[in-house]
């Protein structure tokens, strides 16, 4: 097990960045808080989680302790995996999804990409007790910052609706028909959520 990496920051994307340790570049996926406060060819220091599935070993990497604590409670939820909780860590900074949790604010976590309602209650469940293991006192400071969610550039948008276009004519769906659905799918955040949202009014239609 990695528990961090300590080198210069040599690239940064949407979710993930590359840390040079040593001349050994590391592809490490990372939430938008911790992306907010990475500079490029500055030294970082990142506490990582290392993901081993079947197809792959991804690494995944934390500003601080208390993030990386909060991502491994979220990943011990039934059926949140790695991805999940990065997107969770992503749209809520530590504490305010600390708080939303143990306040049972289901609403604030469906923010969060691929996260329904059941998925959120399920978490609050399973986690609002063992939450307070983590003794961190939340100031009404923090919570009253803004709610941080990564809002892809224009560019993006157009990108992942182009992409989502080519994957439902792919199905057999005319452009019209795609179009006129697509005018509804408001300011989702990734290509999938454009897809599953397309389907389901499509199915209904």
């Amino acid at each position: 097990m990695i528990g961090y990496l300590q080198g210069k920051v040599t690239f940064i994307a949407s979710d993930f960045c590359f840390i040079d340790v040593h001349g050994v570049g590391y592809r490490v996926f990372i939430s938008t808080s911790t992306r907010a406060k990475l500079k490029m060819n500055e030294e970082i220091k990142l506490f990582t989680y290392l993901s081993v599935r079947e197809d792959a070993m991804l690494l995944y990497g934390f500003i601080n302790q208390l993030e990386y604590d909060v991502f491994c409670k979220l990943i011990s939820v039934s059926k949140i995996g790695p991805k999940a909780g990065l997107g969770l860590l992503s749209s809520l900074s530590s504490e305010k999804l600390i708080w939303a949790i143990q306040n049972k604010q289901v609403s604030l976590l469906t923010n969060a990409p691929g996260i329904g309602k059941k998925t959120a209650e399920r978490i609050v469940l399973e986690l609002k007790d063992k939450l307070t293991e983590l003794n961190l006192s939340i100031s009404d400071e923090v919570l009253d910052q803004p709610i941080l969610i990564d809002t892809p550039s224009e560019d993006e948008k157009i990108d992942m609706y182009e992409e989502a276009t080519q994957a439902l004519l792919s199905l057999g769906y005319t452009k019209p028909e795609i179009n006129s659905v697509l005018k509804k799918a408001g300011n989702m955040t990734n290509t999938e959520d454009i897809i599953k949202f397309a389907l389901k009014e499509l199915s209904l239609s």
